[in-house]
């Protein structure tokens, strides 16, 4: 039975592939459908979904949304993203700005460290304006700065390095209220980054659903089978829809394939009917 993709990156944020290979690719992997959700960006979403429609997949326009709580990074999924909304825009703009400014502040860190570093290399690599920590990474270990990706997160760009720089971020009310405010279905992405258990998780959840939550990923690369199950019995208590991705980004995690993640994963293409059937019922298209 073909499986599905309702998280992946192109390279319109920290992915490596262009929209239209990464349809071509979850073609050639046997997908059913696939989402594009980039990182605080629409901008790859219409090149892609020409490319679903010539290929022949189904295609869901999608983005992730960086938010910070009380809990620390959170991350959401908005799915059904219309083309053209000037709100939902102007916000991600907003970010993206913030963004930029972050890149150079980064770079200004890694020149202190006597790693040469401009602007334009790493651009060049982006290969566009959407440029990331992936794609500063890259270009740190094509200079010879570190021998991997891996180890430039590790040392220079990740949360304890030595050039990290936090983003600017919505809180989730903000988060959850834009992507409502233009009609997506909003879903918590790979929730055990949260770190919570128990009653905590619980607590959390219950507090997003109040805010307009619609699912959880349960399905993800990282989850072990039993934190799965566990996002699958809090789905079914809370009403939430279930969703699954392999948060694909292409050769800056090589060890994520599309649709399947690291080999154990598989997502049902009936997930996807189901939240079809909710936005149905909430008088929303699909």
């Amino acid at each position: 039975m073909p499986g599905i993709d309702l998280h992946t990156h192109s390279n319109a944020s920290d992915g490596t592939l262009t929209p239209t290979e990464l349809i071509q690719t979850a073609v050639a992997a046997g997908l059913e459908a696939i989402a594009l959700t980039d990182h605080d960006t629409t901008g790859g979403l219409d090149e892609a979904s020409r490319a679903a429609e010539n290929l022949g997949i189904e295609f869901i326009p999608g983005c992730e949304l960086s938010v910070v709580s009380p809990h620390g990074n959170m991350h959401i999924l908005g799915y059904w993203i219309p083309s053209g909304q000037s709100a939902l825009s102007d916000s991600l703009q907003y970010l993206r700005d913030r963004r930029h400014e972050r890149n150079h502040l980064i770079m200004a860190k890694l020149n202190a460290l006597d790693m040469e570093i401009v602007y334009e290399e790493v651009l060049a690599v982006a290969g566009g304006d959407a440029v990331g920590r992936p794609h500063i990474a890259q270009v740190m270990q094509a200079k010879g700065y570190v021998r991997d990706t891996g180890e430039a997160f590790r040392d220079y760009l990740g949360s304890e390095g030595k050039a990290y720089i936090p983003k600017v971020k919505l809180d989730p009310r903000q988060g959850i209220e834009l992507l409502k405010s233009v009609g997506a279905t909003v879903v918590l992405a790979h929730p055990f980054l949260l770190g919570l258990q128990g009653p905590d998780l619980r607590g959390v959840l219950r507090q997003l659903k109040e805010l307009g939550l619609d699912g959880i990923e349960a399905h993800y690369t990282l989850h072990r089978p039993d934190q799965t199950n566990l996002y699958l019995q809090l789905a079914r208590e809370m009403d939430f829809l279930v969703t699954g991705g392999s948060d694909f980004h292409g050769s800056v995690k090589p060890d994520v394939q599309l649709g399947v993640g690291r080999g154990g994963l598989f997502v049902s293409a009936e997930l996807l009917e189901t939240m079809k059937e909710r936005r149905v019922q909430q008088g929303l298209s699909v």
